[in-house]
């Protein structure tokens, strides 16, 4: 098996193809890269070009701790998913924002978000209303 899906294709240079292990094993290091508590949260909050401040961070998202904030972030910086600019100055400023790869996110989870809404409510539900639940067909 060469792909996961026949739109999957285009491996870098020097990348084996997919097998069925090889991709499953992908996924499950790109799932623990994005999944600590807060880690989806910054990225939604970085995606755009945005860049912000540690404490606009935590203004933004106020249910996280300062701390868990600073692990998580440290965390994104350390897989080069955030970049961490220190500027020079008293007093400190430290700015945040997606590295390109972190931005090439935004598109693979706009997709998972879409692929959750299509969830199909259950079986049994679905076929009592005979109402589809696919998604709109692509043209």
């Amino acid at each position: 098996m060469t792909r996961t899906h026949e739109k999957v294709g285009g491996l870098p240079p020097g990348k084996e193809p997919w097998t069925a292990t090889t991709a499953s094993d992908g996924i499950e290091q790109s799932l623990k890269m994005i999944g600590g508590r807060w880690k989806l949260e910054i990225l939604f909050r970085l995606f755009g070009g945005r860049i912000l401040r540690f404490s606009e961070l935590e203004r933004a998202i106020p249910a996280a701790s300062q701390k868990m904030l600073a692990q998580q972030l440290r965390q994104l910086e350390a897989d080069g998913i955030v970049r961490r600019v220190v500027h020079a100055q008293v007093p400190p400023k430290v700015e945040y924002a997606l590295t390109d790869w972190g931005e090439s996110l935004c598109p693979s989870l706009d997709t998972l978000l879409t692929w959750f809404v299509w969830k199909p409510a259950s079986d049994a539900a679905v076929s009592a209303m005979g109402t589809s639940t696919s998604p709109p067909a692509e043209e």
